[in-house]
């Protein structure tokens, strides 16, 4: 998808706020706001499922060693 340049003015405050949520995200403000404008238009659905991602793979290792192979079978109840 081809990218278009948008520039804005904000006051101080809120671009500071946009720059520590996208820094607390991982993410660059450009993104963060293209993600805010999605969600405001209907595309929030698509906007969790990118940050669930997101998060998995960030968390990918934590979640394997909780829930990896080993727990299979208790889950189970093969155990």
């Amino acid at each position: 998808m081809a990218k278009t340049q948008l520039n804005v003015r904000v006051d101080e405050g809120t671009a500071r706020a946009a720059r520590e949520r996208a820094l607390a995200r991982g993410i660059s403000v450009n993104r963060y706001i293209e993600e805010l404008v999605r969600q405001d238009t209907g595309e929030a659905g698509r906007a969790f499922v990118e940050a669930a991602s997101d998060f998995m793979k960030q968390y990918e290792s934590v979640f394997a060693e909780e829930f990896g192979r080993d727990r299979e079978g208790m889950r189970e109840g093969r155990r």
